[in-house]
């Protein structure tokens, strides 16, 4: 396994400088200095490709068919997306109409957060990564990326490519030994499943199992490895712990980082398994009476990233998912909606806020700075009454300004039509007096 070479503490000050003086600059600024950033970290993997499979398959004993999917794929498709949406996302918003404030032309502007510090766990370092940093450069920021320590294969193979192909004083990687700060998985913890069905679910899974794994997976060159002897250990531990029975797999070779692919039925939700997120090829299965029960559990924990339904009835999903609370809603399918462009891939709660895909995450970059300019006419026509000395007839511009409240329970809302007709022909009627040059006029 490569040896990772850790950014020294004493560089890592110099680094934020170096990258904060370089977005002072106001290089960034420019859109199309932007999207030139953007499209050269796709080059830095396609380039590259099979050095990025080498290193995972050290790394996770990934197959390269799964890196092409879980980590290729999402990084070309935030890119892409990036890259054609960068004008549209940056452009300034105008905020609803309103006949008060029109004249002062009230927009958002996207602005860049600055220098941004982008962690990324271990099992899925490229589009966890790079995906996010997408997002960082489309709204105009700096970044300071790192890497896992748990994968120093792939960190050291980004260490090393990404200043060949990002500017060298606004981008830079820092790799180094810290606790994990996230541990982000689409993956199902736990299966929750009518106790009558239970027996068919464990039977399908078996033949699954025979399918994928003919020889058996650890012969198998589609089943990855855990990233460390230590997660391995943890896993061990909380079969070994759990209460429920082993009907699959359950063999395990620390040293080796390998763990069978593993289902356990049922499993209490006070059991070991359920105490903690897996992280691993263990599938729990939690037999309930009803979907009542079932969505109980689910409302007990913390909110997961993502709450899976299998079923054909619609009553049934929409039942499940207006009573609970994830980062995704998904029927059918797992995992694979995080590569859907535009969709984008995100927690709640527990499981995380913000995005880390798609314009949300250009938006997560970014700040939403407001501008206004008013005229001097507006002050003249309407907003005089705001200064001293004050009269006793303000309160009716302030109702001019905030309009009708909303009606009690079971009364109908007053129309005012006279007022905004009013207000609209002076608005009109200041607007030609401007482009007339007349105003000035009548002011002198």
């Amino acid at each position: 396994m490569a040896m990772l070479k850790c950014t020294s503490l004493e560089d890592i000050p110099k680094i934020h400088e170096t990258a904060r003086r370089a977005f002072n600059s106001g290089k960034t600024q420019s859109l199309e200095f932007r999207k030139q950033q953007i499209a050269q970290l796709a080059w830095l993997i396609k380039d590259h490709e099979d050095d990025w499979r080498e290193a995972l398959r050290a790394d996770l004993g990934r197959h390269p068919q799964e890196t092409d999917l879980l980590e290729f794929t999402g990084v070309y498709a935030e890119v892409t997306t990036a890259y054609k949406n960068i004008e549209k996302w940056a452009k300034p918003q105008s905020v609803d109409f309103s006949l008060n404030w029109f004249a002062m032309r009230p927009k958002l502007q996207t602005e860049p957060k600055g220098v941004v510090l982008i962690i990324a766990p271990f099992n899925l370092p490229l589009f966890l990564l790079l995906g996010p940093l997408t997002s960082a450069i489309a709204a105009g920021n700096a970044a300071v990326l790192k890497p896992s320590e748990q994968i120093p294969a792939t960190s050291q193979l980004l260490a090393e490519l990404l200043p060949k192909y990002l500017d060298n004083e606004l981008y830079h990687v820092i790799n180094g030994g810290v606790p994990e700060t996230t541990k982000v998985c689409l993956s199902p913890e736990y299966v929750l499943v009518p106790a009558d069905f239970q027996d068919t679910l464990v039977e399908a899974l078996k033949e699954a199992y025979k399918s994928f794994y003919p020889d058996g997976p650890e012969k198998s060159d589609s089943f990855a490895r855990m990233v460390s002897p230590a997660h391995a250990a943890r896993i061990k531990r909380l079969i070994d712990e759990t209460k429920g029975t082993i009907v699959l797999g359950g063999q395990t070779d620390v040293e080796n980082r390998y763990i069978a692919p593993t289902v356990v039925r049922d499993v209490p939700v006070d059991d070991a398994l359920m105490s903690e997120e897996i992280f691993g090829p263990v599938l729990p299965i939690v037999p309930v009476k009803d979907v009542d029960e079932a969505i109980s559990i689910i409302q007990a924990r913390d909110h997961p990233l993502a709450v899976y339904v299998f079923s054909t009835d619609k009553k049934f999903q929409e039942k499940v998912f207006k009573n609970t609370k994830s980062g995704s809603a998904i029927a059918n399918d797992s995992i694979i909606h995080g590569g859907v462009p535009g969709l984008p891939v995100g927690g709640v709660g527990a499981s995380g806020y913000g995005y880390y895909s798609s314009k949300q995450c250009f938006e997560d970059f970014s700040h939403y700075r407001t501008t206004m300019d008013n005229p001097s006419w507006v002050d003249t026509i309407a907003f005089g009454f705001r200064f001293p000395p004050y009269k006793p007839d303000y309160l009716k511009k302030l109702n001019a300004l905030t309009g009708a409240l909303p009606p009690r329970a079971g009364q109908k809302a007053a129309k005012r039509w006279g007022l905004w007709i009013v207000l609209a022909l002076v608005g009109a009627s200041a607007s030609l007096l401007i482009k007339s040059g007349r105003f000035a006029q009548l002011k002198a």
